[in-house]
């Protein structure tokens, strides 16, 4: 699709009929040791690190109220919870198979793409970039934001232009460095994950506590409460699924991952159990303290709990929420900035952004390519609204993703699966996505209707920027131009041949 238009960043000649780039000697002499590639630093903790790190953010914390809501009662609200769980283990188990079985970075675009080819694949990584990514990071960098600022407006509310603020700086500050390090990314989203890890001990240690007093009363006639309805289960099931999104991440970096056959099931699976466990003692912990009505009205559910049990300490608990969000934040960029690098690197997005820098060896341009687009998604938009805008489409395609797998099965069934899941588990999960899918379009038809209509938009643009060969001539020369000058500027160059 893009022709490539340089081969080093830092010596650049003027040929005959058109501009190029050639490696300086010093280039020359430092490629003999050490290739521009992506290095497998990812061990199995920074492994368990990057799915525990990136599922536990905001969700915990904001998404009580919308299950709550949708549910009508404290024993409906728990019972998704543990679904929710379940139905993520699942999903995840089959993103293990997937994962040992092609060894590829990219996700969710690397599975649609294997089993049903480019077209879906391309649909996926464009709405993506789109739409995706960028409401997700702007969802968890507003409740980074609103947590950060919560110990200094304890008597007053927090003004929406202060939490934008602070939220774009956070946002800023996660993008630099995605770009500088992998190692110290990976450092930093450790000691993060035991930042969340204490955050929600913080919560349940008191809940068991006040379990042992008797404070049981908020679990009488537990059921009872509103009907639920066909409207409002799946978007009860998209606050919890969301607030467990993140165990498909460690896929979108399997070719960083040491010893992945052995090492992605084992995170999997580690991180899973200590979420799912988790989350639903946290809930529980939270209707000790809290009744269904205030657990509704409260915009900090977290900062509320902790002020009825902890008094002046509370102030603790939204420091240890912000840095909780910060990890989401982190883990998220850093696995889907790899998504953009490997679609461009099969063509489907401009060539630049499978690009990596010449000594941090950083995917730079596939990081920085999401901060325009999430300041838009920040300024624009409620939380909520949001949240359930890219369920839809994210739901969808890893339904999808999943649905590939069985497919798979059959159409290539002398594949090396190193980990194999019974077939009921990807069937169970994909129709469950898939019927989620299809009844938020009749529950929340505004914004899953928006989010359907941009997916569609991919099929004119995969056959305009990728099947289109003809291009004018004056394009494909400002695409080489500008692929060459954000080289010089970035410091990128293509990576070695790649091997999978």
């Amino acid at each position: 699709m893009y022709k490539q238009a340089a081969d080093d960043v830092y010596s650049v000649t003027k040929g005959k009929d058109s501009l190029r780039m050639e490696p300086s000697a010093d280039r020359k002499m430092s490629e003999k040791t050490e290739k521009v590639v992506l290095k497998k630093k990812i061990t199995l903790l920074r492994g368990i690190s990057i799915i525990i790190g990136t599922i536990i953010g905001a969700g915990i914390f904001i998404s009580p109220k919308g299950i709550l809501q949708n549910t009508g009662s404290v024993g409906m609200s728990l019972v998704v919870w543990t679904a929710c769980g379940i139905l993520s283990l699942f999903g995840a188990l089959c993103y293990a198979e997937l994962g040992t079985c092609i060894k590829k970075s990219g996700g969710h675009y690397t599975y649609i793409l294997e089993a049903f080819g480019p077209l879906p694949a391309f649909i996926r990584v464009w709405v993506e970039l789109l739409v995706i990514r960028p409401a997700a990071t702007a969802v968890i960098s507003l409740a980074f934001g609103r947590y950060m600022l919560e110990p200094f407006f304890i008597q007053c509310e927090i003004p929406d232009l202060a939490i934008k603020l602070v939220t774009a700086l956070g946002i800023t500050i996660v993008m630099v460095l995605n770009s500088m390090s992998v190692s110290w990314t990976a450092r930093i989203q450790i000691f993060l994950t035991f930042c969340k890890l204490i955050a929600i001990l913080i919560i349940i240690v008191p809940g068991v506590l006040q379990l042992i007093k008797g404070e049981t009363q908020n679990f009488k006639d537990a059921f009872i409460g509103k009907d639920v309805s066909v409207m409002g289960l799946p978007l009860a099931f998209y606050s919890g699924m969301y607030a467990y999104a993140g165990w498909f991440y460690l896929n979108f970096v399997i070719e960083e991952v040491e010893n992945p056959e052995k090492n992605v099931p084992l995170a999997i699976c580690i991180s899973m159990a200590i979420v799912t466990v988790g989350y639903v003692l946290t809930n529980v912990a939270y209707y000790t303290t809290i009744t269904a009505e205030e657990l509704v009205l409260s915009s900090a559910v977290a900062v509320t709990y902790a002020e009825r049990l902890f008094g002046s300490f509370s102030l603790a608990v939204p420091i240890f929420v912000s840095l909780s969000c910060f990890g989401s934040m982190n883990g998220g960029v850093f696995a889907v900035s790899r998504m953009f690098y490997v679609a461009s690197r099969e063509g489907h997005l401009p060539e630049i952004l499978s690009m990596i820098h010449v000594r941090k060896h950083t995917p730079l341009p596939a990081v920085i390519v999401l901060l325009p687009l999430t300041m838009v998604m920040l300024f624009t938009g409620d939380i909520y609204s949001l949240l359930n805008f890219f369920s839809f489409v994210r739901w969808l395609f890893i339904g999808l993703a999943v649905a590939g797998l069985i497919y798979l099965r059959y159409k290539r069934p002398e594949m090396h699966r190193p980990f194999k899941v019974p077939i009921f588990i990807p069937a169970l999960f994909s129709f469950t996505c898939l019927f989620m899918v299809a009844l938020s379009l009749y529950s929340d038809p505004i914004n899953t209707g928006i989010g359907f209509a941009i997916t569609l938009t991919g099929v004119p643009a995969y056959y305009l920027f990728v099947i289109w060969d003809n291009k004018p001539k004056w394009f494909r020369t400002f695409s080489e131009r500008a692929t060459m000058m954000l080289q010089i500027l970035l410091e990128v160059a293509p990576t070695d041949k790649h091997n999978p």
